[in-house]
């Protein structure tokens, strides 16, 4: 299996520092259990239609060599296991990371690393015999010993990188999206990890740019259902009633239709813009909406009945609520297309604005007035029917 990871700064710190940006973490006391887990996640995860690629790092099969240094013996000629060790990584790698040394090119100025080591085709070629003889000398010696007279190897399954969360050792199942909106992929990792037993001690968590986007998908929501509060409570304190502002944030529910409406028209998901652009646009439609119900109120206490005074208001409130709403629309507009190098990321809350808006503007005109009549519009009616008690019998004069 091939798993091709994306270079890049802004990836990194996206993904928190992950080749991925999911990271599926089973975690449990028994390594071999584990493992099996995860390969057996990764599997199902790879019959998904929203994966790309699947990777574990980890391989607790990975062929290795263990060395069990005789530390009396190596004491004897002027060995401690550290300098055992340094010889080993020197021949079988280079001294790059044990004695790292420079040369400056006297005309250049330019710093090369100088390293020693065995050729390719020595350690390419070395079996268990020749990697004995592997000299060692001593900080006093003049003579080299072989490794083989200090050290007793053997060959051993080793895993190829042992890692930690929180103390406990994990396997971790990387996956990678096969498009950039991670809300399906997450759906599918969170149904395939449902199915991940979690007995004995064993643990699953799922870390990465997924985590980070739920949180913020729960902060925006928590924004959103603030701002609708916040506008209610303002709007309240202005009008100094508790049914007009209820009125008047009638025009948000058509904002968000015509939000969801665009969206999926346009292939753009729900993501972080197009949710600053659901709070945009409620500004905006509340703003609207206040145009008509304000004036409504000017008009009825002028004399006007409330379905007179709601229907005066919004043919009069009608021309300055069009002219702003297109002016919106259309410096959304270039936006929205994102066609620019860099613009496609706020594409998303151009379309939200506009689909928001043009639903809104339209529906504005029409349920607004109604859910105002369908309040006030009793009134009117006790009102001509006291007024018609009111008259004498025979009617006016």
């Amino acid at each position: 299996m091939i798993y091709f990871q994306v270079g890049g700064l802004v990836d990194s710190v996206v993904n928190q520092g992950l080749p991925a940006p999911i990271d599926i973490q089973i975690s449990s006391n028994d390594q071999e259990a584990a493992y099996a887990q995860a390969q057996s996640l990764a599997t199902k995860l790879r019959a998904s239609s929203g994966v790309s690629a699947v990777f574990i790092p980890q391989d607790l099969k990975y062929p290795g060599l263990e060395m069990d240094i005789d530390r009396e013996r190596a004491s004897l000629i002027g060995l401690t296991p550290k300098n055992v060790v340094d010889n080993v990584i020197t021949a079988l790698t280079s001294n790059g990371v044990i004695a790292p040394s420079y040369w400056i090119d006297p005309k250049t100025g330019n710093n090369y690393m100088l390293t020693v080591q065995y050729s390719n085709r020595q350690i390419g070629h070395m079996n268990m015999e020749e990697f004995g003889n592997i000299p060692l000398r001593g900080k006093d010696s003049q003579s080299y010993t072989p490794l083989r007279s200090v050290v007793f190897t053997k060959q051993i399954d080793t895993p190829t990188e042992v890692d930690h969360y929180q103390l406990r050792r994990v396997i971790d199942v990387y996956v990678l999206p096969r498009a950039e909106a991670l809300n399906s992929v997450s759906k599918q990792v969170n149904q395939a990890i449902k199915n991940v037993p979690t007995a004995n001690g064993m643990g699953v968590l799922m870390h990465g740019a997924v985590q980070s986007m739920d949180a913020s998908f729960l902060r925006f929501g928590l924004g959103i259902v603030l701002a609708v509060v916040l506008v209610y409570l303002l709007l309240m304190a202005q009008f100094t009633s508790f049914i007009e502002p209820f009125i008047i944030l009638m025009a948000i529910p058509p904002g968000l239709a015509g939000v969801i409406v665009l969206l999926v028209l346009t292939g753009s998901t729900l993501n972080v813009m197009s949710l600053m652009g659901v709070i945009m646009m409620v500004g905006i439609v509340v703003s609207n909406s206040i145009l008509i119900v304000e004036f409504a109120g000017i008009l009825h206490e002028r004399g006007s009945s409330y379905r007179e005074a709601v229907v005066q208001s919004c043919k009069i409130r009608l021309r300055p609520i069009l002219m702003t709403s297109l002016a919106t629309l259309l410096g959304m507009i270039p936006l929205a297309l994102g066609r620019e190098a860099g613009s496609e990321q706020y594409a998303p809350l151009a379309r939200a604005i506009i689909g928001g808006l043009s639903v809104s503007v339209v529906v504005t005109v029409f349920l607004v007035p109604a859910v105002y009549i369908l309040v006030y519009g009793r009134r009117d009616d006790k009102t001509e029917n006291t007024d018609q008690k009111l008259l004498p019998e025979g009617g006016p004069a």
